[in-house]
């Protein structure tokens, strides 16, 4: 019923989210088919930055044995729970609520810092997968895994499914954006990636809710793309070009996709890096249940991302940066309550918002 309400609003606003279905990148469609999928996701991007899909191929077992072991480990007690924690500067396991603030990875100053309602765990890929290169061991950390029966092995499976996803969606990118097939292969052969997995509703008692509730501040995503799953519960929340607030809940079964600011700043904006959040909903007095888990597909740290020439026009919005700054600049915004300097134009937008008053539920 959720997805039902949420597509209703979103015919009645106008606002809408593309459903595309990728197999014929799947199944080895004909050059027609992959192209009409590539014009699809081209039209997504640059109107909309987010969009669904379905075709993906991953196994609806994979999905339910990976958010069973997510819902086993949320269940835990919230002390047993943080014994999962790492410092900031470790994009690793446990995050509790309202230890981080999304809206200071754009360098936006809130008026509750590290408010943001939510927890998470974090697993990605490590140093070692990798033996033959010289990979930083803060940024491609070992992961840590909670003592949850058969978390590991599930929460393994997905991340590799998704990762598969992630690669096939850089494909269909080089189609759209008239690139070679394997443009985005030597930004991506040891890319940064993170699968984060976020629980939004908490037993009563354990965190005090006060001042604004903030599921999650308002922020861009950091990499290239993002493939989410999520639960059909309203919450998540998209801008539009007109600074309007939009509730989104996947289709069944489809993954939502949306960009990245790297992705922002190698098209020169022609392809967009929204701005989101998440309001999580109130019933009775309680925070309605809502689980994502958004995998993260970040790109080389090493890479350095520049205007694609195709993209450039009048000129460059951004000046080259490397993928390690940029994550890490992001990074240390979230986890670690800094402001992010590099993210004026990111930060501008949502200044705008707040300034017209639109930045409401």
């Amino acid at each position: 019923m959720e997805a039902m309400t949420a597509t209703v609003e979103e015919s009645r606003s106008g606002f809408r989210v593309p459903l595309i279905d990728i197999t014929p990148y799947i199944t080895g469609g004909t050059a027609a088919e992959r192209a009409a999928v590539a014009a699809q996701i081209d039209d997504a991007a640059s109107s909309v930055g987010f969009m669904q899909i379905v075709g993906h191929e991953i196994p609806s077992a994979v999905i339910d044995e990976f958010t069973e072991v997510l819902d086993d480990f949320f269940a835990l007690s919230l002390d047993e729970k943080k014994a999962y924690r790492t410092p900031p500067e470790i994009n690793r396991g446990y995050a509790p609520p309202k230890s981080e603030s999304l809206s200071l990875s754009l360098g936006v100053e809130s008026a509750n810092r590290m408010n943001d309602f939510f927890e998470a765990y974090n697993v990605g890929v490590e140093a070692k997968e990798y033996p033959e290169l010289d990979l930083p061991d803060d940024q491609y950390a070992d992961n840590t895994w909670p003592q949850v029966d058969h978390f590991q092995a599930a929460v393994s499976t997905y991340f590799a499914e998704a990762r598969r996803v992630a690669h096939t969606l850089t494909r269909i990118f080089a189609d759209a954006l008239d690139l070679p097939p394997d443009f985005f292969d030597g930004y991506t052969d040891h890319s940064l990636d993170v699968l984060r997995m976020n629980n939004y509703a908490l037993p009563p008692g354990e965190v005090e809710i006060d001042g604004e509730l903030t599921g999650m501040g308002e922020h861009t995503d950091y990499g290239i793309v993002t493939v989410l799953w999520a639960d059909q519960v309203r919450g998540l929340q998209v801008l539009d070009s007109a600074g309007q607030w939009h509730d989104v809940a996947p289709e069944q079964g489809a993954l939502l996709i949306n960009l990245g600011d790297l992705m922002a700043r190698w098209t020169n904006e022609r392809w967009m890096s929204t701005l989101h959040r998440v309001k999580p909903p109130i019933v009775d007095g309680t925070i309605e249940r809502r689980r994502s888990a958004a995998y993260f597909h970040d790109g080389n740290i090493d890479a350095t991302i520049s205007t694609l020439p195709s993209c450039v026009g009048a000129g460059s919005r951004y000046s080259p940066i490397t993928v390690g700054e940029h994550i890490g600049a992001k990074l240390a915004g979230s986890r670690a309550g800094q402001a992010n300097p590099y993210a004026k134009r990111e930060a501008a937008r949502v200044q705008r918002a707040m300034q017209r008053g639109l930045g409401q539920q």
